[in-house]
């Protein structure tokens, strides 16, 4: 699949405000739509509660890891797993530091926060 210098920044384990149930079934439904386009993303952020998705449990696992699969960079907030106690249950992507986070940020034609 084709990539554009796309870096998309996930800072939840749920999209958008409002009904957490809602903002679930959203990110799974965006995630597995990020597959069917023609270009991709280059990267994919995960920070705050959003590293949440790359980790044991995580309704998405199966989705991140075709994703990845497609040739997408996934980078989860070493911070932000520790803070939760997840720094050895991250089951896809690999973890960086807030300056690999700002250096990928950089490098990005585009950045879409969600």
């Amino acid at each position: 699949m084709n990539q554009k210098k796309t870096l998309i920044q996930i800072n939840s384990d749920q999209m958008g405000v409002g009904s957490p149930e809602l903002g679930k079934t959203l990110i799974d439904n965006y995630l597995k739509l990020i597959i069917q386009e023609e270009i991709l993303p280059s990267v994919i952020v995960f920070y705050n509660s959003g590293v949440k998705l790359t980790c044991e449990d995580s309704t998405v696992l199966e989705t991140l890891r075709r994703i990845e699969e497609c040739g997408v960079k996934l980078v989860s907030c070493k911070t932000c797993l520790n803070h939760f106690n997840l720094g050895n249950k991250m089951q896809v992507g690999m973890a960086g530091t807030m300056i690999d986070i700002i250096a990928l940020q950089n490098e990005a034609g585009k950045v879409i926060t969600l």
